[in-house]
């Protein structure tokens, strides 16, 4: 189960449903509000969110999962963990933090909310776009920018002024890491500037047997930027610590 950033979709993972199929399945939700999910009336939380994850693996028919997410996902993937431990079989944290957000990231947080409900998505192109992609990718891999700036545009209004509330209200999540009795992999971009390595390398050491990669080359979409490396730590991941052969397990 792979949980994707914030303002993105599930259309991020394109590369990982196809990249680890080979090794397991792969679920790859819209969170709420966002691509083709409902946001419904509820009050922001990651916790809500956590519990929108619960549900799906129950239509699924899935007891327990590796759970995994990048930036909001990682965020929401904690709150799971929290939540839902006995659920878990495993931990994918990839450029994200265990930290809450100080005072004026949270006051940031709900000015961008307020400027895209009043104003549309031009906020999140000039601000918050710029920070998503490493250097390397805006002068190598136009391509790839411009496949993040169309996802960032598409998203809706209410679903990014939720989401960014909801974050803005996080709890710190050390402590849910240094409960953890599963197997746990951090991934980070190498020139990830909003949860840079040493966020990473923060978690990594709360966690006795956590395994830390670091992406060359990658900013804080490392599963979009460098996709064959992010699905070759992956992989090497659920091979090693969970025995994974394939699909069927």
């Amino acid at each position: 189960m792979l949980l994707h950033a914030f303002p993105l979709s599930s259309a991020m993972w394109l590369a990982q449903r196809e990249g680890l199929a080979r090794i397991c399945r792969v679920i790859t939700p819209d969170l709420r509000g966002f691509g083709g999910s409902r946001l419904g009336e509820d009050d922001p939380s990651i916790d809500l969110m956590a519990d929108d994850v619960a549900r799906l693996l129950d239509e699924e028919g899935i007891d327990r999962a590796v759970v995994g997410g990048l930036s909001m996902g990682g965020y929401v993937t904690m709150a799971f963990c929290r939540k839902h431990p006995d659920r878990v079989l495993g931990v994918i944290l990839a450029d994200t933090k265990a930290t809450p957000d100080p005072p004026p990231a949270r006051d940031n947080r709900e000015r961008i909310a307020r400027a895209v409900l009043s104003e549309g998505s031009e906020v999140l192109v000039s601000e918050v776009l710029p920070a998503l992609i490493g250097q390397t990718t805006k002068e190598r891999r136009a391509m790839v920018f411009g496949r993040v700036k169309g996802l960032v545009q598409s998203a809706p209004p209410g679903a990014v002024a939720w989401a960014q509330r909801a974050m803005a209200a996080r709890p710190d999540s050390f402590e849910t890491l240094s409960a953890l009795k599963v197997p746990l992999l951090i991934i980070v971009g190498e020139e990830d500037e909003l949860s840079p390595p040493a966020d990473a390398d923060a978690m990594v050491r709360a966690v006795p047997e956590g395994k830390l990669e670091i992406i060359p080359k990658a900013g804080h979409l490392s599963a979009v930027e460098q996709p064959e490396a992010f699905n070759a730590a992956v992989t090497e991941f659920l091979r090693t610590e969970l025995g994974a052969t394939g699909p069927g397990r």
